[in-house]
């Protein structure tokens, strides 16, 4: 299943169980960029739905090194003839990626923006001139927690390696301007997500 849900982003849903969402985006940037690669399993699924939005990528961006993001990247490179980008940290084969990033690097229209807690090599995404970012595992869509859609919570501390400084990084994406927030569990937000995410963020932060 995939859905264009902004202006040349495409939503891919790898897998949905009912109780967790697993997804990748397509991005016609620049050149065709697809961000994160699902499972290992899930690379049929993915296949098949880039075929039928008939758009091969050129690129490929990590958001960080978890299973469901990075277990489909050997699969995609071997596919396709794509430029491979990695966080500094993240767990994948040196011969598969072509460029190593950090924070505040660029990539095509993207700056990384280092969000760790989740994971150490944890990146948001943001691309400022079409005012939307890829905001990885930094948060949940708030509908992946039981609660009503188009707002963001953190995830479970279950998943996060230290879920204290994923919440404190949370306010580094604020020095960016982005209306549409994009996450791989849960929900997007796709208007008003960094005021959101703002309202978030200072409710956190009071005692």
């Amino acid at each position: 299943m995939y859905a264009e849900i902004l202006p040349d982003v495409v939503d891919v849903t790898l897998r949905d169980d009912g109780s967790a969402r697993y997804r990748a985006f397509l991005v016609d940037a620049d050149v065709p960029t697809l961000v994160d690669t699902g499972l290992p399993d899930t690379t049929d699924t993915l296949f098949a739905a880039l075929e039928d939005v008939g758009v091969d990528p050129e690129r490929v961006v990590i958001t960080h090194g978890d299973a469901d993001h990075v277990g489909g990247f050997e699969a995609v490179t071997e596919r396709y003839a794509v430029e491979t980008f990695a966080p500094e940290g993240t767990d994948v084969d040196d011969s598969l990626v072509d460029e190593r990033f950090s924070d505040g690097d660029e990539i095509g229209p993207f700056e990384a923006v280092h969000v760790p807690g989740h994971t150490p090599d944890h990146h948001a995404l943001v691309d400022e001139s079409r005012g939307f970012a890829v905001l990885g595992d930094a948060v949940f869509g708030s509908d992946a927690r039981g609660l009503p859609a188009d707002y963001f919570v953190l995830p479970p501390a279950f998943y996060s390696a230290d879920l204290a400084r994923a919440d404190e990084g949370l306010e580094r994406l604020l020095a960016y301007e982005f209306d549409a927030g994009l996450v791989f569990h849960g929900s997007s937000v796709r208007s008003g997500a960094r005021d959101k995410l703002e309202s978030f963020v200072e409710f956190a932060g009071k005692p």
